[in-house]
């Protein structure tokens, strides 16, 4: 009988080829490709194992809870609202971002927190030495007898130190540069990623360990290594920040033990890490005096609501094809407003630079910013200042209709909270109408300040 050829598929999507290559031909991924056994045609009947009558299957009303599977407190508020209330034991979490974000030193610091209320927590840094870390750690103040540091890349050895420590928190730095010698391949391999987790999630199954796994992201932002990776844990964080400013977002991605709406803010500071739990003052200028082109809006960030001021400038030019310059919100959807509002409110911007932009670095990219742009720049158009008691929010449609959106009690409680008297919403009905309603608040307020002068 001739000797059946050996067979190619691909780990991540089942293509199959009858040579290797190192280039999936249906996902395009690399070094996916791997030989697979032999298929003989015969079925061979798999023998039932026979279950112990303590792990039979059970109804789930007979189940007992496990009061020790809660949420604990990180010491961090705002990872611990992302997380859904803190850190659950055995839980695997998965906490990515662009390189130089932040995420060792919120890792750092949640260790520093963890091991000071008298826990042990094992920290495995793949990238850094141990020295590195700590100097680190005295830097932002995360030294304390408790916390064991490691610098290891292989992960028997890592499973070592688990079992020499003992710890109640495992953070590792990252999982894309711990490789496994039971697997071919370099570190960061699909294959290497998928076997160093797999064996990490069950330690922390098997043990009721939590783990905090850090994760690289590719040119596009995605998480590298196979998806595979995203699946296994149980949480997913993406930590976002612009280098330029200090200010750092955590949102949830998945979240099997709570919320995946949350959005923690934090700041970046020379002594580390710091918690920003009421950022209303980063995204609202500091002007007594109104100025023309500038409105304020409420954004959602998840459930929670930020406001966030916008700023217009609108100048003649001469030039055949105008500027529009945009920094914080979308530049498309900038530009459908400026349409709306030359061809449903007359404003002629066709022959003007437009340049909108948001305080403190914020990006907008929700429509409930809509109605807060165009307000502005048609304050910037007539030079005529908006109060500062006035914050809008709203979607515009072409038609030049204001649509409600979503979250806006929590938007309306919010702008009440921080002060802002008179709210443009979608109650006025059109874009001609809000932008009265706008202008009528500014002359009112004006009127007041002259009678209080005089």
């Amino acid at each position: 009988m001739a000797k059946a050829s050996p067979g190619y598929t691909c780990t991540e999507c089942g293509w199959n080829t009858v040579k290797w290559v190192g280039r999936c031909g249906e996902c395009q991924a690399w070094g996916t490709v791997v030989e697979e056994a032999t298929k003989t045609g015969i079925q061979v009947k798999m023998k039932p194992v026979v279950v112990s009558e303590e792990n039979t299957a059970r109804p789930i009303t007979e189940v007992p809870a496990d009061g020790e599977l809660t949420h604990w407190a990180s010491g961090i508020n705002e990872f611990d609202r992302v997380l859904g209330g803190g850190i659950v034991p055995g839980a695997a979490i998965l906490l990515s971002g662009e390189p130089g974000v932040g995420k060792s030193t919120l890792l750092l610091e949640v260790a520093s927190r963890a091991a000071k209320t008298g826990a042990r927590v094992l920290y495995v840094s793949a990238e850094e030495s141990v020295s590195q870390v700590r100097l680190r750690a005295s830097r932002t103040g995360a030294l304390t007898d408790n916390l064991y540091l490691a610098a290891e890349t292989d992960l028997s050895t890592i499973i070592g130190q688990i079992d020499a420590v003992k710890p109640a928190l495992l953070i590792v730095d990252s999982v894309q540069t711990v490789a496994s010698s039971a697997i071919e391949g370099l570190a960061g391999g699909p294959s290497q990623v998928r076997e160093v987790a797999s064996v990490l999630i069950r330690v922390a199954k098997e043990r009721n360990l939590p783990i905090l796994l850090v994760g690289h992201v590719t040119k596009d932002g995605s998480i590298a290594g196979p998806r595979l990776l995203e699946h296994l844990v149980d949480v997913v964080c993406q930590f976002e920040g612009d280098r330029q400013t200090a200010l750092r977002f955590v949102r949830a991605l998945k979240n099997r033990f709570g919320p995946t709406d949350e959005v923690g803010c934090f700041e970046m500071t020379g002594e580390g890490i710091a918690e920003v739990p009421d950022p209303s003052g980063l995204f609202l200028s500091r002007s007594a005096v109104a100025v023309s082109g500038t409105c304020a809006t409420v954004a959602l960030e998840g459930r929670r609501p930020l406001p966030v001021e916008i700023q217009a400038l609108v100048v003649p030019t001469s030039a055949p094809n105008p500027r529009r310059v945009t920094n914080g919100v979308d530049s498309s959807r900038v530009a459908m407003l400026l349409a709306v509002l030359e061809r449903r409110a007359g404003l002629k911007l066709s022959d003007k630079d437009v340049y909108v932009s948001t305080v403190g670095g914020v990006r907008l990219n929700e429509p409930g910013a809509d109605l807060a742009i165009a307000i502005a720049v048609a304050s910037a158009f007539h030079d005529k200042p908006i109060a500062h008691t006035v914050a809008a929010f709203g979607e515009i449609s072409l038609a030049g209709e204001i649509r409600p959106v979503n979250g806006g009690k929590q938007r309306d409680a919010e702008a009440t909270r921080l002060g802002f008297t008179t709210r443009i919403d979608d109650k006025v009905g059109t874009l001609r109408s809000a932008l009265k309603a706008a202008f009528d608040t500014a002359k009112d307020a004006r009127e007041r300040e002259i009678d209080a002068a005089f």
